[in-house]
């Protein structure tokens, strides 16, 4: 059903999607060590959506009759100069993750894929709303600064974006 080149394609995606995992999984181990704890679980949450998007696209590939296969991972890196900065290389790595799903897209259009052209238009919303999310808390985080009252709101706000998250995924599962 899956023609290799797209099965080629989407098996790259799952290393780009697993390397999201890692990097929001490293954004939250160096929050959580600077006592950050609601970036922290805002970011501990991120990487589980993007475990979650690998998923869907190895549960994919084995559905329209190929082979996923597991990627090799660069180490992501582990020291951010402040939250202004983690969130700055978040939205630049949301960045890259929309430019490789719309070139799976642009091939699935050129193979006349329907099915894989279908299936990832829920990326595309998905990589909107993740890119809206980051610009929103830069520009929050640009307006009140980075010192140490303005840390301990941008940490609340976190958490509270984490909260909303887990509220929304929680709607949707009872939906």
């Amino acid at each position: 059903m899956i023609s290799k080149k797209m099965e080629a394609a989407l098996n790259e995606q799952i290393a780009v999607e697993a390397g999201a995992h890692f990097t929001y999984l490293s954004m939250a181990t160096w929050a959580d060590a600077q006592g950050l704890e609601g970036t922290a679980n805002f970011f501990f949450q991120h990487a589980a959506e993007e475990h979650e998007h690998m998923m869907k696209i190895v549960h994919f590939i084995g559905e329209v009759g190929g082979r996923a296969l597991v990627p090799a991972i660069k180490k992501p890196e582990e020291q951010y100069k402040d939250v202004l900065d983690a969130c700055e290389k978040a939205y630049a790595h949301e960045q890259q993750v929309s430019t490789s799903i719309y070139k799976l897209v642009t091939l699935a259009r050129e193979e006349n894929d329907y099915v894989a052209d279908e299936f990832l238009r829920w990326f595309i919303d998905e990589q909107r709303e993740e890119e809206v999310l980051f610009m929103r808390i830069m520009d929050r985080i640009k307006l009140i600064g980075t010192g140490g009252q303005s840390l301990y709101y941008i940490d609340k706000e976190l958490a509270r974006a984490h909260a909303e998250a887990e509220a929304a995924e929680a709607a949707e599962g009872e939906a």
